[in-house]
């Protein structure tokens, strides 16, 4: 998976996985502290999020085209520093009005900057595969370099619980999921007499000896201040990443080239006829149609998926549950799995050896961590849920390399067209896994009325969800990537990047609409609105795939 690979690869990817780390340490729990700090309502929380993933993806292409014309390299870096002043801004603990200017006006710094940054450096990897002795592994680089950003991924919601916790008990306090929402319902005169005694006992439980109003302002207060201490992982995060970056730019240097440039340099580059280049557009804009819905349906992690963890699925788990929701734990059996294939396609009994005992030892050590749990349950946070789909991604792109390696040398691999179009199909079943685990839960407006209506399920339903979803991911995004950089016409490549992000763009704002559907309908019938668009989606795709694979 990693021989033969230009080493430029390895520094575009950490660079990359320093950069999502804190920008998925900050969407794990994003739309917990909208709600917590300003009592936001599921629909209002919708919009916001949304709103500002669509931004995140959209500005890409404004990034693209300036990259075009000034170069990719400038780009990146200007977006480095663009989104670590927008992140420092928002991890400033402030009060509630000017918290919201504060927020508003980050979440643009952090989308501009991000714009700046994301396409162009995946342009620069996709350079790298255009010399001839490495175009054959362009695929398998864009899925090394996927892997990495979920490296990040993986530890990012464990760094914002962390911190959350931390910064709790410091105010003796500790995490409840139940709080926020019942405490804006008593500050702003809303909540039940079956709320009140509920909260009543929330407070005792905390152990906080003053009066309810003190109690409920005081905890707001607090955890939305640990959620801003969360968000200054960021601010870490991209120092390394500039770091990363600035210190291994003699690798990659040579694929810091646009049209304009190697004109200027007079570096051949592919010619292409009006016709064609007309040809690949429409290629890529029919690729990008389908890819809105699958957007739109994935990044209800961050939403709809969040909520379900935090009002619907049980917060303590039990015997071998807890290994997953420890990413140290995740880590090490991830490590076992690497040393898994690194047995089976080691050449020398040298590399067999050292495999196996990097292998073993990570079982060893997995399973004396275990045996120290003891019988007691852990206690789990909504954003922890988060951490599977990462590690997911992580543990099966080898699986995926080596299905799809061995279908190449059978000269029967799927097409990235035909890749894209299964990744529907298998996120339509992911959200039927959702439908099942729904069926005679209370609707998220009868808990709100009553919390004493709660029913939680199991943790399984949402990991379950998460794993069927990440194959769906796999064939999806980074084959899509890897499609673009392919097809794109030489002199529209930010552009085409940046399209297939304001594509990702569409599909977060959408993600919004399910936000609003979450009230009053049956959640099975929530998830099922989206099992049918994955479905359509699929349909649509495999009709149009002869023209796609024309041009793949």
């Amino acid at each position: 998976m990693l021989q033969g690979q230009p080493k430029g690869l390895y520094a575009l990817s950490l660079a990359n996985t320093g950069e999502r780390f804190g920008y998925y340490t900050m969407l794990a729990i994003f739309t917990l502290y909208l709600q917590a700090k300003f009592g936001y309502t599921a629909a209002e929380t919708s919009t916001i999020f949304a709103s500002f993933l669509a931004f995140v993806y959209f500005m890409p292409l404004i990034g693209g085209m300036l990259a075009d014309k000034f170069g990719y390299g400038k780009m990146v870096t200007t977006g480095i520093i663009v989104m670590f002043v927008g992140y420092l801004l928002l991890a400033i603990p402030t009060d509630s009005e000017s918290g919201k200017i504060m927020m508003f006006g980050s979440l643009a710094l952090i989308a501009c900057g991000t714009g700046l940054f994301k396409g162009n450096l995946q342009v620069m990897v996709g350079n790298l595969y255009d010399a001839p002795e490495y175009k054959n592994k362009r695929d398998q680089a864009f899925s090394v370099f996927y892997m990495a950003i979920n490296i990040g991924a993986m530890f990012a919601p464990t760094a914002a619980t962390k911190m959350t916790d931390w910064m709790l008990s410091k105010s003796n306090l500790f995490y409840d999921a139940q709080i926020p929402a019942l405490a804006h319902q008593f500050l702003n005169g809303t909540i039940t007499a079956e709320n009140n005694t509920i909260l009543a006992n929330l407070q005792n439980a905390q152990g906080f000896a003053g009066d309810t109003a003190t109690f409920c302002s005081t905890y707001i207060e607090k955890l939305s201040e640990a959620y801003n201490y969360g968000f200054g992982v960021a601010c870490i995060s991209l120092i390394i990443s500039m770091a990363i970056y600035v210190g291994f730019r003699s690798t990659f240097k040579h694929a810091d080239i646009n049209t304009k440039q190697a004109q200027a340099t007079h570096i051949a580059q592919e010619e292409l006829s009006p016709a064609e280049t007309k040809q690949r557009i429409v290629a890529l804009l029919l690729v990008f149609a389908v890819v809105i819905f699958f957007w739109m349906a994935f990044h209800q992690n961050g939403l709809t998926l969040t909520f379900f963890a935090r009002d619907y699925t049980a917060g303590q788990v039990n015997g071998l549950d807890r290994i997953g929701f420890d990413v140290i734990n995740l880590t090490l059996l991830a490590i076992a799995i690497y040393g898994g294939f690194a047995i089976a396609q080691s050449t020398t009994s040298k590399g067999k050896t050292i495999a196996g005992i990097v292998t073993v030892l990570a079982l060893v050590v997995l399973g004396v961590k275990y045996m120290a749990m003891g019988d007691d349950p852990l206690t789990v946070l909504p954003q922890m849920f988060q951490q599977f789909n990462p590690f997911f991604v992580v543990v099966l792109t080898p699986v995926s390399l080596a299905l799809f390696g061995y279908l190449a040398k059978k000269k029967k691999e799927p097409s990235a067209p035909r890749k894209i179009g299964l990744g529907m199909l298998i996120a339509a079943c992911g959200f039927l896994i959702m439908a099942v685990g729904s069926i005679g839960l209370p609707t998220p407006d009868a808990l709100a009325a009553d919390s004493g209506q709660q029913v939680l399920v199991s943790p399984n339903w949402l990991i379950s969800t998460y794993l069927v979803l990440t194959f769906a991911e796999l064939l999806l995004s980074p084959m899509g990537i890897s499609f673009v950089s392919k097809v794109a016409p030489p002199k529209y490549k930010g552009m085409m990047m940046g399209g297939w992000f304001v594509a990702t763009a569409i599909g977060n704002y959408l993600v919004a609409i399910i936000g609003y559907l979450w009230g009053g309908m049956e959640l099975w019938m929530v998830w099922s609105v989206l099992i049918v668009l994955c479905l359509l989606s699929a349909l649509f795709m495999f009709s149009i795939m002869k023209k796609l694979e024309k041009v793949a």
